[in-house]
Order: C-alpha cells, then sequence, then structure tokens
C-alpha cells in the first residue's frame, strides 16, 4: 500500500518533467535559425533573490580632519582618487587562474591464515575403542586468504586568464567595496559568459584601477556558454532523468 504514493509521485514528477521539457523544446523550435538572444543590460541589485552581502564589521570610526591641513587622514592620495570607492563605479577584475594538482593514492592488504587441529592417538592407542577404527589425524582443517589492492588517482590541469569589468553594488560599513561583473559575447551560434563577484578592498585595487582575481574574498567566478554547442554537450531530459532514478 505504501507503494501507491511513491508511484504517483514519480508519475506526477515524470509528467512535470514532460512539461518542461516541451515548454524548452517549444522555445529551441521557435527560435531555429536565430542566434541565442544576448541578456538584457540591468541593475544586479533588482534581480530576483538579490541578497546584499552581510559580514562582520568592526566599530565605525570618526573622521578626523586637521585644521589649516589639505591632507585628510586617511586619503590614499594627495590628489583626488580615480578608483572605484563608491556605488556604481566601475573597475577591471583581473581573472588570473592558473590551478593544477596532481594525487595518486595506492593501498595494498594481504592476510593468509592457516587452522589445523587433529589427534595423534587417543588415550595412547591408534585405534578408536569399539569401533576399532583409526584415530584421525587431522578433524579440522581451515585455510583463509584475503587480498585488498586499491589505486587512486587526481589529474587536474585548468587555466584561465581574461579581464571583466565589474560594478561597484555596496559599499560595507568597514569601506570594503562588493563587486560583480557580467560578460557576455557572441560568437555565430554560441554565447559565453563570464561571472565575476566578491568583496574586494579598495587599498588592492591597483593606480590603473584594476584588480587580480586572487585579491577578491569570497570570490564567485563562474565561465561558461550557451547555445548550439553546449546543447549538444549535454545528455538529452529522459537521460538525464534515469541517471538520477536508477539505482544501477
Amino acid at each position: 500500500m505504501k507503494m501507491i504514493p511513491v508511484v504517483r509521485r514519480m508519475v506526477l514528477a515524470s509528467l512535470a518533467l514532460s512539461l518542461l521539457s516541451s515548454c524548452a523544446a517549444f522555445d529551441k523550435l521557435k527560435n531555429i535559425g536565430q542566434p541565442p538572444a544576448l541578456s538584457a543590460v540591468d541593475n544586479p541589485t533588482a534581480r530576483p533573490g538579490y541578497k546584499p552581502v552581510q559580514m562582520p564589521m568592526p566599530a565605525a570610526q570618526p573622521a578626523s580632519y586637521n585644521p589649516n591641513s589639505l591632507w585628510r587622514n586617511g586619503s590614499r592620495a594627495f590628489f583626488k582618487d580615480q578608483r572605484a570607492h563608491q556605488v556604481g563605479d566601475i573597475l577591471t577584475v583581473k581573472v588570473n587562474i592558473t590551478d593544477k594538482a596532481n594525487i595518486a593514492n595506492e593501498t595494498q592488504r594481504s592476510r593468509t591464515s592457516n587452522e589445523d587441529s587433529g589427534i595423534d592417538n587417543f588415550f595412547g592407542k591408534t585405534k578408536v575403542p569399539i569401533i576399532n577404527s583409526a584415530v584421525p589425524t587431522r578433524i579440522f582443517t581451515a585455510d583463509s586468504t584475503t587480498t585488498s589492492d586499491g589505486k587512486g588517482s587526481v589529474t587536474r590541469q585548468e587555466a584561465l586568464s581574461t579581464n571583466v569589468a565589474g560594478v561597484v553594488t555596496q559599499v560595507l560599513p568597514n569601506g570594503n567595496l562588493v563587486i560583480e561583473g557580467r560578460q557576455e559575447i557572441r560568437v555565430n551560434f554560441e554565447i559565453r559568459e563570464l561571472i565575476v563577484a566578491g568583496v574586494v578592498r579598495p587599498e588592492d585595487i591597483e593606480s590603473d584601477n584594476t584588480i587580480d582575481s586572487s585579491k577578491i574574498a569570497q570570490a564567485r567566478i563562474a565561465y561558461g556558454g550557451r547555445g548550439q554547442i553546449s546543447d549538444i554537450q549535454q545528455p538529452r531530459y529522459g537521460q538525464q532523468v534515469m541517471d538520477v532514478i536508477l539505482p544501477f
């Protein structure tokens, strides 16, 4: 009886997936012969699900000014600083990612055991009384052999080098900047997307208003694409469903 709700859920899920796949297929049929559309340029803070970044902040320090002085405490330059420092400012993020990892593990285990027990004589006699049969030299014999050999290796090498302009979307109470940058490039029928987001210190921004991706805290970097080639590289909806449902 308990299997009926499970089967019902599976049927409903299959119907929902069929509807979703049909909608996606309809969209693809509608756009046959057309390149994939670029995303509209919008305000990142106005997107559904956007949440301002909240991090532990120190107590605010009041600004101090020196009378009759052109220099203000905390300034990074004598003249006006052209680097990004407020919401809406633009800075360039230099994305340089070079990761390489080689991991190899091997474990071997082997064990051999022998159990042997027997009787040479029965109270000094070589035959068992009454039945008048020879005393068995071996009553119990057991052999056991266990061998285990496990190997594992991981080889990964990734490299990404590009630049993307980001916008300051928030200034935290301690002066750190929340940035987000999005870049889309369409070549024929394929769109390449690059997304960069995170928190940076104004002190890490270089004089040419650029910052290296290694200096971005809580960095979120995504590089991918969508289009005809990406669709071919993905398995079909039915295959993805079967990969989730089938236990083998």
